[in-house]
């Protein structure tokens, strides 16, 4: 019995609030898990398992695969779905607001990767979420709304380039892997998506203080089209502008003009005063 045919004999509602768009396109399903590098040492976190269809696929690879679904009513339709994969357990909660690494602590692993096709309306809490509860995941391959994938994966002096991207790229090496048609989703969403690929770095240029490191990110990209001496006014303007003369830079720059080293420096220039 196909997924539709279990879907529609659970009674299954999609749910606007939950983002619910179900890919079950199997070649594109097959090139995410490709990405994902997984082995018999994997431990696979899923976010929006929704119909199950990319579950099935990681936990043929993975030795174990968790997945988190906040829509309870998915609870009937996933037993029948994933019932015979002895090695994939659901947690129908909310990612959110769980303790990640208290939930994989009583697993056996060698790596950790996540996987998953996310709802867009809480794409950038739950990658943060990676980062910020320090969950040492090695590589993230996820399906995110194809605008958003062009902010993770921007350069700079490009449009889509913003205070997330330098974020996001100093923990990973961001990559757009490949776009997906909005036909291939059931029911079909109103956008077109891409699948993002991040590998965690293993060697990094530290900052000094990181605090000051995402307050200057922020600050200096707050009013996007206004230049540094505009959105750093409450900076030591001294101190940034022997800065900005290392990287080749001046005060007169945008954020968007600065890559992810010019704003180490500095930032580093900054902690120093802290």
């Amino acid at each position: 019995m196909n997924v539709q045919q279990i879907l529609k004999n659970n009674n299954f509602i999609f749910k606007k609030k939950f983002g619910q768009n179900f890919l079950l396109d199997q070649n594109i399903l097959n090139n995410i898990v490709s990405l994902a590098d997984i082995t018999k040492d994997t431990l696979v976190i899923e976010v929006g398992v929704g119909a199950g269809a990319l579950t099935k696929l990681l936990s043929k690879k993975a030795k174990t695969v968790i997945g988190y679904e906040i829509d309870v009513s998915l609870k009937e339709p996933l037993n029948e779905i994933l019932g015979e994969y002895s090695n994939v357990e659901i947690v129908f909660d909310d990612f959110l607001e769980r303790n990640i690494i208290s939930d994989i602590k009583k697993y056996d692993y060698k790596k950790l990767v996540f996987v998953a096709n996310l709802p867009y309306y809480i794409t950038t809490p739950i990658i943060s979420k990676f980062i910020q509860e320090k969950i040492d995941v090695s590589k993230m391959v996820v399906m995110v709304q194809n605008e958003v994938a062009l902010r993770f994966s921007a350069s700079p002096g490009s449009k889509s380039y913003n205070s997330l991207t330098v974020f996001l790229n100093y923990y990973f090496n961001v990559k757009k892997a490949f776009p997906v048609s909005k036909n291939v989703f059931y029911p079909k969403p109103n956008v077109d998506s891409a699948v993002v690929v991040f590998e965690k770095k293993q060697k990094k240029i530290m900052v000094n203080n990181e605090e000051v490191f995402f307050r200057l990110i922020k600050d200096a990209f707050k009013f996007k089209r206004k230049t540094l001496k505009n959105n750093l006014k409450n900076y030591d303007y001294n101190l940034i502008t022997k800065a900005l003369e290392q990287c080749g830079k001046n005060l007169n720059c945008r954020a968007e003009n600065l890559s992810l080293d010019d704003f180490i420096v500095i930032a580093n220039s900054l902690s120093q005063t802290e």
